[in-house]
């Protein structure tokens, strides 16, 4: 028998996980504030969902409504969560706790704050093996080792007994990443697993899940506001503005026939290497809407270039492209209709005009060429000279 999990997607077998019309509310001083509405998605064991957006888009906070990881006073939480079949959105917390580990895990996105600063990350590793896999000490402390070994961090018996701050960004969220998978979980958070790591780090740490991924076959939930990170590494790509989904598809499908201008302004904001330098970067204008106080209709209108009337009174919802019923997007003119490319060629238009050199126009005296004095011939040499 394979040591593989079998498939969730074979005949009969539920899906790893279902989010059904999740909400997410929290109270403050100004009122109710929407941080995740209406959200539905799922994922099976072995695949990649990556859900992108801007900061304060909700997608972290949707990934804390899933795991139950939202804090109990002034927060409002609706919908179903469904795991394997069983509905988990009403558990309490000592539920959820049996659930944290060795079912489903995150890696928070600044490993300094996740990580106990004062305890050695050995410890906060072996932690959670003792709690969900009753494993003696010895026993917790070498697969501890093994895990960090696992994660490439190098020296690891040595790094068994450090603390945080003695070691680099990169490795801190290697030991994150050992944390999460120390229990073996069925379904991983990733939250901003690469931010504020440079780039060579980044391709490592994104390398190791996918490596880690496929070793154990898990489910991953990808967050970030970068569509260049998950353009190689999601099965399918979820974007989120205003606590909503507006765009959703398989990745490949997305890159090739996006329909939401707000996913186009995202894929416009990645710098790209054939720009001459110093080429100013784009950026989408305006600032996300108030979820306290939300605009009329379309939360994207009032940055969206192509809006009209429509999309300041009506909010659209999720719609199957007439092409492909697994794309989804939330726009009333998405890219390619009539509408968006008359307004595409209007700007263009503009902008040519704005780049073409001005042509300055004669003084109403000044003679044509005809008119000009000859140009003198040189002087005739003198004979005997």
């Amino acid at each position: 028998m394979s040591g593989l999990p079998t498939p969730s997607g074979t005949p009969g077998a539920p899906k790893l996980l279902e989010v059904r019309d999740i909400v997410t509310r929290f109270t403050t001083d100004r009122g109710s504030l929407t941080a995740v509405n209406g959200v539905s998605l799922s994922l099976e064991r072995g695949r990649t969902l990556g859900v992108v957006g801007e900061s304060g888009s909700g997608k972290s906070v949707l990934s804390r409504s899933i795991m139950g990881l939202l804090p109990r006073s002034n927060t409002e939480r609706s919908g179903q969560v469904i795991f394997e079949g069983k509905e988990i959105s009403g558990l309490n917390d000592s539920e959820y706790r049996e659930l944290w580990g060795d079912e489903m895990a995150m890696i928070f996105q600044d490993p300094m704050t996740a990580l106990n600063p004062v305890m050695k990350v050995g410890l906060q590793i072996t932690e959670s093996l003792r709690f969900h896999l009753n494993m003696s000490k010895s026993d917790a402390k070498d697969t501890a080792v093994a895990l960090l070994k696992a994660v490439k961090i190098p020296e690891p018996e040595k790094r068994f007994s450090s603390y945080p701050h003695e070691m680099s960004g990169g490795m801190r969220q290697r030991v994150v990443i050992a944390v999460a998978l120390a229990c073996g979980p069925k379904l991983l958070f990733a939250d901003e697993p690469t931010t504020a790591l440079d780039v060579t780090v980044q391709a490592q740490i994104l390398d190791l899940l996918a490596e880690q991924q496929r070793e154990r076959y898990m489910g991953i939930i990808l967050v970030t506001h970068d569509l260049g990170v998950v353009a190689g590494r999601a099965d399918e790509i979820a974007v989120m503005y205003a606590g909503q989904i507006v765009e959703q598809a398989p990745t490949a499908l997305l890159f090739s026939e996006m329909k939401m201008p707000y996913t186009e302004a995202l894929m416009a904001a990645i710098p790209k290497l054939t720009d001459a330098s110093h080429t100013r970067l784009a950026a989408i204008g305006g600032r996300p809407p108030d979820l306290i106080n939300p605009p009329k209709g379309c939360a994207f209108s009032p940055r969206c270039p192509y809006v009209q009337p429509r999309c300041h009174e009506e909010s659209p919802t999720l719609t199957p492209s007439p092409t492909a019923p697994e794309h989804l997007f939330a726009c009333f003119y998405p890219i390619g209709s009539p509408e968006t490319e008359e307004v595409r060629l209007r700007i263009a238009a503009q902008r040519l005009m704005a780049t073409a050199p001005e042509f300055v126009a004669a003084p109403a005296n000044t003679p044509t060429p005809a008119e000009q004095s000859p140009v003198p011939a040189p002087p005739e040499q003198t004979e005997g000279m």
